[in-house]
């Protein structure tokens, strides 16, 4: 039973699902709620701290491809199909990079207007990753079904590739 069928028909289970969540799960929606706040308010970063968030949430991603996938013998497969994903939205790093973004090459750092975006990608990333860790949990022949897998693996990539190409956006000002 898929997990939006399990809540339409008995809305009461997310309580049961969110108390067998384990603790490290909330530790890091914390933690992942204060990047994507900090995102919201106009800021300096520093140029390393930049693609700390998209190499993180990269690793996210990866990590739901091969935690839900790894024993279906085609993780290979899958990989390729995320980084298919993740290479789709290489042409939106050539779009102009949001109004105000400036860098001081001096300081080695951004000056990043506020943005909701980055909050919405994370939580997609998370909630994606937790809603298929719930699903697998109640029914692990979906990590078999091909279409799944294959699902679940490009939308990783797409979501990885979002952030990827706004870091990419922001790095050609280094230049």
């Amino acid at each position: 039973m898929l997990l939006t069928q399990l809540l339409a028909e008995h809305p009461d289970a997310i309580v049961d699902i969110v108390r067998q969540t384990p603790l490290w799960v909330g530790g890091l929606l914390a933690f992942l709620l204060s990047l994507g706040l900090s995102a919201t308010r106009q800021r300096n970063v520093a140029l390393a701290r930049l693609v700390l968030l998209p190499l993180a949430m990269l690793g996210l991603a990866l990590w739901g491809v091969q935690s839900a996938f790894a024993a279906s013998g085609r993780l290979g497969a899958l990989l390729a199909v995320w980084a298919l994903g993740y290479a789709m939205l290489a042409p939106a790093a050539r779009l102009p990079v949001p109004a105000g973004t400036r860098y001081d090459a001096a300081r080695r750092n951004f000056h990043l207007p506020g943005s909701w975006v980055p909050m919405a990608l994370i939580l997609a990333v998370f909630l994606m990753k937790y809603g298929i860790g719930v699903q697998l949990a109640m029914a692990p022949e979906l990590a078999r079904h091909t279409g799944f897998a294959y699902t679940v693996s490009a939308l990783y990539g797409l979501l990885s590739g979002l952030f990827g190409a706004r870091t990419l956006r922001l790095l050609r000002l280094v230049r």
